[in-house]
């Protein structure tokens, strides 16, 4: 396991783009951010606090399970385990910023703009993530981004959610997954 982003590194990299997304939006007033299950629900958390310390202004933090709109469901989840969406307030003509850990294909966040337009029409929707993997099988890219690394397809990425903060690490895909098992 090789760590790319330490607890520090995170931290600062979350501060940023939260002075990035008060200075696109002037604001955080219409901002909605949800967290794609299961690794962007923590950092959309951590992202929220660094934005009430900026602005002073508690944002909403809300998820979104991908579950059944993946593309891949009939195949790739033969017993899918549903966790639940929150989308606190609505999303009709809020600005939407998703929220995940990692993005490669694009295809989890073709599949979080699918769930999220089933709550409704929000103004804009943005992306914010951790990292940026390269891969890439649609034309989506972040808004916001942390760290952008070309990383084997042999690997993966996780982040990991600990006491005193986020990193992230790679790893090989054959290692043990660090999410925890769905309740």
């Amino acid at each position: 396991m090789q760590e790319i982003l330490d607890r520090d590194a995170v931290a600062r990299g979350l501060r940023r783009v939260a002075g990035e997304i008060v200075e696109r939006h002037r604001g955080v007033e219409q901002l909605l951010l949800v967290g794609i299950r299961r690794g962007g629900v923590p950092v959309a958390r951590a992202l929220a606090r660094w934005l009430l310390d900026l602005e002073g202004y508690d944002v909403p933090v809300g998820s979104v399970d991908i579950t059944l709109y993946r593309d891949d469901a009939a195949t790739a989840l033969p017993n899918p385990r549903i966790g639940a969406s929150e989308i606190p307030g609505g999303v009709d003509g809020r600005h939407v910023i998703l929220v995940d850990d990692v993005i490669q294909s694009g295809r989890t966040i073709r599949a979080a703009i699918d769930a999220l337009m089933d709550y409704g029409r929000p103004r804009r929707i943005e992306l914010a993530t951790v990292v940026d993997r390269g891969g890439r099988e649609l034309p989506i890219q972040p808004n916001f981004v942390l760290r952008s690394i070309e990383v084997p397809a042999n690997e993966r990425v996780d982040l990991l959610e600990e006491p005193g903060g986020l990193r992230v690490v790679i790893q090989p895909l054959t290692a043990p997954s660090t999410y925890p098992a769905r309740p």
